[in-house]
């Protein structure tokens, strides 16, 4: 008879035993969760936004102080007299950031400083104009509103955009800017 190889015993492992897996109910978000995260997603992308814009900032800090103390003087040669400049960031109704607005009695220009101009900034601008025609005309406000751009940098083509739009374009000249003034008849809001 043949014979029988011999059965060679292995040493075995004590297998784990599996974990039984429970479900968890899922928690229930809320308004006020949802409102949570998103305020601290808008503050990451201002922070962001900052540090990646901060010099771009304080150029234009720079830039608008430049165009805004010379400015009435450069318009009073176009035959404008303003008497006033300010700034706003918004009013009670509306938010329209606007960089200078050269006021008096009857008239008013609204200048929107770009570091380098481009198409979509003016019909930014444009819009703008409108919604403060309407809070003008809401709060019994009478004056002649005209448009300007001011810029560092632009091509021909923007710049035609804006003046064939109505609106005044400021740009360097040398040491100092000219305010060139629309080639149609000057819109008036």
């Amino acid at each position: 008879m043949p014979t029988k190889a011999p059965v060679r015993k292995t040493k075995t492992t004590a297998r784990k035993p599996v974990k039984k897996t429970v479900k968890k109910k899922p928690k229930k978000v809320t308004l006020d969760d949802l409102l949570k995260s998103q305020n601290e997603a808008w503050a990451a992308i201002r922070e962001t936004h900052d540090s990646i814009f901060g010099h771009k900032n304080a150029f234009d800090s720079f830039i608008e102080r430049i165009y805004t103390s010379a400015l009435p003087k450069k318009l009073k040669q176009l035959g404008f007299s303003f008497d006033r400049t300010v700034t706003y960031r918004s009013t009670e109704s509306i938010y329209a950031e606007i960089d200078a607005m050269l006021e008096n009695q009857t008239q008013a220009m609204v200048v929107i400083i770009e570091h380098t101009l481009c198409i979509t900034d003016i019909d930014n601008h444009l819009l703008r104009m409108d919604k403060l025609r309407k809070y003008a005309d809401e709060h019994d406000d009478k004056r002649q509103f005209m448009g300007a751009m001011a810029t560092t940098i632009t091509d021909e083509s923007t710049r035609n955009y804006a003046l064939n739009k109505g609106l005044f374009v400021i740009e360097p000249r040398g040491e100092d800017f000219k305010v060139i003034k629309p080639t149609v008849e000057p819109r008036v809001w």
